[in-house]
């Protein structure tokens, strides 16, 4: 088996998590305490929740996590997180006010609760499996291993000047460095702020500069699908307009001879000498863990903010339940750790639990369309999780693919990221699954730090519809709201506004540096619930299935992107008079990129020579995945007479519906309609 290694010894150091921290016996009862029921919790007992073994059905328990939720929680968290100190009380929130508090005056530490315990207890079981980008080279990491690897980085930022409370962007391959990159932070009280290495230079400028990080975490390079990636290039690209930088660790993934600058520490020399022992900060519950940016209806990201002990328990206890996870299973989320599904049950989740976690660093389609099944049949993963972009990719390249590999060690599946279609729900079902795995289709997002409608757990033999997350996890009450009206839609056979009622650990706490946008975003639409800006219906039997984006946000292959974001980038073209990007239904990504552009009077650039330009500008900006799928030039847009653009008729117009475009009489100047349907026509062929 090929070890992780990066010029590290093997000898395992002093434990700092040993309870000479806490600060008296009763936190030492407390932590003793933990640590004997999280024992029977992975014992796997007859009910999931050993806590609450009083309780006949799920329902049962169930009712009861939103009628007690203070004793549903808090026994929770003492039974499975270790604390430095108890918590006082359980909640304050108020969600007209977007203020959300959990487990008030607990200390912890977040790497200790992912790393130490399980390094004590089972030194050498396997915490990371680092699939590499070429098949049949994977490395594998230890808890004892991950353990010297945190603590050394760790000595590595604070030796550097990086302390409690400072912001930390990554922007880093998937690797164990990035995974103990992220734990470092955890561990000595530093947010970090993971930036998907395949955003451009000025997107991370964007993050950087919101966040004043004064540290950057970056590699030489990444490798991808066979290619090289100019990961250190892109920073240096974005520092030019971030003032507030200090310093840049570089990560050596490919060794390949890259400049360096002034501002440029070699990372894999630092690690190399320090001691691998670091005691970790104790933390309050609600310190900031990380923030993570993403899109919203404006032009400017959000930097979602995420506590501690909230976001480490609902992390842990979903990647736990929603999944059935066993101990000494393989677990395959294949999401990057530069989104949130990568933080959750990637790095969080799995290794909260003490599960050896998979590090997908590759493509699904590298080399080959088989890569998921070939790497299943070799590392034998017990658990697929997985985008519905890349599921309905593979599915168009048939079987073969699939049925050529030994598959009989996967026991669940799940997708996340968008609406899994019935089609695709089948082919992963009856293809992959062999009728034999149960499918979690689940529904979350950033804001609310975990999944929250799946149908696992339920109760044992309860059905699992196609293509219908169905049920909310524990503590998750969901309402659907009259998006007219403003009030609560009551029973069953009903669409409206999906919302949240009750407050619940993992939730996000704030957009960085902007509380008041947060109130507005999340709080203010429905008055005193969380409004998720997704619309979903409920089924007679209570079930819900998502309908999709209610705002002006797109999920394209599974990333939210702001239609405002791209519209900033394309009216920057100098050509450009307006434009407006709607979405629209796509086979392969759920949802494409459709921008109708107005150019102003007498351009002479052909209209090919511009969107060339376009699509390079807006993956210069923002990403290669943010690219327009159709541009359309347009001589003008459906305005309303006070000059408002008609978003709805565009998407019904990219959506090819153009008998359900409704009364146009009102408009500014009708006629545009037809003009924009005849050359919808011309450009995609459809009649």
């Amino acid at each position: 088996m090929k070890r992780f290694v990066v010029a590290l010894p093997s000898v395992l150091g002093r434990n700092a998590s040993k309870s000479k921290l806490l600060k008296n016996e009763k936190c030492v009862r407390t932590l003793q305490v933990g640590r004997t029921l999280s024992d029977s919790f992975t014992d796997h007992s007859t009910t999931p929740f050993p806590e609450f073994d009083t309780f006949a059905t799920h329902d049962e328990l169930y009712q009861f996590s939103l009628n007690s939720p203070d004793f549903f929680w808090g026994t929770l968290a003492r039974s499975r997180i270790n604390w430095y100190r108890d918590f006082g009380r359980v909640k304050d929130c108020d969600l007209t006010r977007g203020h959300i508090r959990w487990f008030l005056d607990g200390e912890l530490n977040v790497s200790v609760n992912c790393v130490d315990r399980h390094a004590e207890k089972n030194p050498d079981s396997i915490a990371l499996i680092w699939e590499k980008d070429e098949p049949g080279t994977q490395e594998y990491v230890t808890y004892r291993e991950l353990l010297q690897l945190v603590c050394r980085m760790s000595n590595v930022l604070e030796s550097h000047g990086v302390k409690r409370g400072d912001r930390v962007a990554i922007y880093l391959p998937q690797s164990p460095v990035a995974v103990a990159a992220m734990l470092a932070c955890a561990r000595i009280g530093a947010i970090h702020n993971v930036v998907f290495a395949g955003f451009s230079s000025e997107a991370l400028a964007g993050r950087i500069v919101d966040a004043q990080a004064e540290t950057v975490i970056t590699a030489d390079q990444g490798v991808r699908g066979g290619k090289i990636i100019e990961l250190k290039q892109v920073v240096d690209d974005a520092l030019k307009s971030c003032t507030c930088v200090k310093r840049v660790f570089v990560y050596q993934r490919t060794g390949n001879d890259v400049p360096m600058g002034k501002l440029d520490i070699n990372l894999d020399k630092e690690l190399a000498s320090q001691p691998d022992t670091h005691t970790p900060a104790v933390m309050d519950s609600e310190d900031y863990l990380f923030m993570l940016y993403t899109s919203g209806s404006t032009g400017k990201p959000k930097g979602i903010a995420h506590t501690q002990a909230g976001y480490l328990l609902y992390a842990g206890l979903t990647m736990k339940h929603v999944f059935d996870y066993k101990p000494n299973e393989l677990f395959g989320c294949v999401a990057d750790i530069g989104w949130i599904t990568g933080h959750t049950y990637v790095v969080y989740g799995p290794l909260f639990n003490g599960a050896a976690t998979l590090l997908f660093e590759s493509t699904p389609v590298y080399p080959n369309p088989g890569r998921y099944w070939e790497t299943i049949e070799r590392l034998k993963l017990n658990h697929l999780y997985l985008a519905p972009t890349a599921l309905r990719m593979l599915l168009k390249s048939g079987d073969s693919w699939v049925t050529k590999y030994d598959r009989s060690s996967l026991r669940k599946l799940g997708c996340v990221g968008e609406p899994l279609n019935r089609e695709a729900w089948e082919w992963f079902y009856e293809v992959i699954g062999e009728e034999r795995c149960d499918i979690c289709d689940t529904w979350w997002q950033t804001e609310t730090g975990g999944i929250a409608i799946t149908p696992r757990p339920s109760a044992p033999g309860a059905e699992i519809r196609p293509a219908m997350p169905m049920r909310p996890f524990f503590g998750i009450d969901p309402v659907l709201m009259d998006p007219q009206m403003g009030t609560e839609l009551t029973g069953g056979d009903v669409k409206g506004a999906l919302c949240i009622k009750r407050p619940w650990p993992g939730m996000a706490r704030s957009i960085y540096g902007d509380h008041q946008r947060f109130i507005d975003t999340y709080y203010k639409t429905y008055h005193g619930v969380y409004f998720t800006g997704d619309g979903a219906y409920r089924t007679k039997d209570g079930y819900y299935q998502i309908t999709g984006r209610m705002d002006d946000v797109l999920n394209v292959s599974g990333h939210r992107l702001g239609t405002a974001e791209i519209e900033d980038v394309i009216d920057d073209l100098e050509e450009t008079a307006e434009s407006a990007v709607v979405g629209f239904p796509h086979d392969i990504k759920g949802w494409g990129i459709y921008a109708f552009v107005v150019l102003k009077d007498d351009v002479k650039t052909s209209e090919e020579e511009m969107k060339t330009q376009l699509k390079a500008m807006v993956k210069k900006r923002i990403s290669a995945f943010a690219q327009p799928d159709i541009i359309m030039f347009t001589p003008g847009l459906p305005k309303t007479r006070s000059g408002k653009i008609m978003r709805r008729i565009l998407r019904k117009i990219a959506a090819n519906q153009p008998d359900e475009l409704g009364d146009v009489s009102t408009l500014f100047d009708p006629s545009i309609v037809d003009a924009l349907v005849e050359k919808h026509k011309q450009i995609t062929g459809k009649s």
